[in-house]
């Protein structure tokens, strides 16, 4: 079992209501019934802020983070608490199973009656793509056969980015092995590229200007200590039993094994690497994921309202 140490002092500071409610006090007054959209790196305190809104002025907290949606990962996702869950409605956290296919595609479309719903949605998540197709469209693309997945996830990254066409690859997170891939694969089994798909993209389901799109925008050195900290109170609270509990199942080409700390954990519990070791890369790994997701966040989400940390806070969810 994880040593609590250091994840008990690193929980010292934390204080996510704090944060979020002065996060609250920058934000404009919030009419009714409008959604409200919530994007942010990882580990910035997005999900606090989104409880707050719920719990202050009503509505149901929508998932917009593409591991969060996998029932057999809580806490190495850090999804919200059951706690959480009770205090307001939730929804799409958790409601796959792990072999389960999911897209950005199947993410539209699970969050459109949301939308038409009799509650507030406040979408929230770090996964850019889907905040993008709700707000910009998404490219109406077939479905692509299981043989050309299978083909794709037995190709590197780099040999499927050397077979993109320059458009593709310009538009796309090169580094994001997910994204590189579907990319391939929509070239592969359509014969068109996916930069062509989204050039005919239909009107987005709900513009900006019909919402309150908020976006964190957070200092690297700020949060990587985060980072670190948080992955700390994941092991303290049981991250390494869940990834153990999945040890038959997993699988390192499914999405849902892709979460980060699963194969960092994994290779730990088959002896591979020490804890320590695993600890380091997770964080490592969550630190890249996060100047990534900064990276897009500003480069694509210029119109949104940007929230910066209160202060020095440390850890949050």
């Amino acid at each position: 079992m994880f040593n609590a140490q250091r994840a008990g002092a690193a929980d010292v500071r934390h204080r996510p209501e704090e944060e979020a409610m002065a996060h609250l006090a920058e934000i404009p007054p919030i009419p009714e019934n409008v959604p409200v959209l919530i994007a942010g790196p990882t580990a910035s305190g997005k999900s606090a802020l989104a409880l707050e809104i719920a719990r202050r002025h009503g509505g149901v907290i929508v998932n917009a983070d593409a591991s969060q949606v996998y029932g057999c990962w809580r806490i190495v996702t850090a999804r919200p608490s059951r706690e959480e869950e009770a205090l307001v409605p939730h929804r799409l956290y958790g409601h796959l199973a792990h072999d389960a296919p999911w897209s950005a595609g199947h993410w539209l479309r699970a969050v459109q009656p949301l939308l038409r719903g009799p509650e507030r949605p406040i979408i929230v998540g770090g996964t850019g793509l889907y905040f993008a197709a709700l707000t910009e469209g998404l490219a109406e693309i077939p479905p692509i056969p299981a043989e050309t997945r299978a083909r794709a996830a037995k190709m590197t990254r780099e040999a499927m980015l050397a077979e993109l066409d320059p458009a593709t690859a310009a538009r796309i997170d090169r580094m994001n092995r997910a994204r590189v891939q579907r990319a391939w694969e929509v070239q592969t089994a359509t014969g068109r590229p996916l930069a062509a798909w989204q050039n005919d993209t239909p009107p987005p389901a709900l513009p900006l200007d019909r919402c309150l799109p908020i976006l964190f925008d957070a200092p690297r050195d700020w949060l990587n200590a985060r980072i670190e900290q948080r992955f700390d109170r994941m092991l303290e609270q049981g991250a390494l039993e869940e990834v153990a509990a999945m040890r038959d199942r997993y699988d390192p080409a499914l999405p849902s094994c892709r979460a980060i700390g699963v194969a960092e954990l994994m290779a730990h519990l088959e002896g591979e690497i020490t804890l320590e070791e695993a600890r380091t890369r997770a964080t490592v790994a969550t630190r890249q994921f996060a100047k990534r997701q900064r990276t897009w966040f500003r480069a694509r989400m210029k119109g949104w309202l940007e929230l910066r940390p209160p202060g020095e806070w440390m850890p949050a969810g």
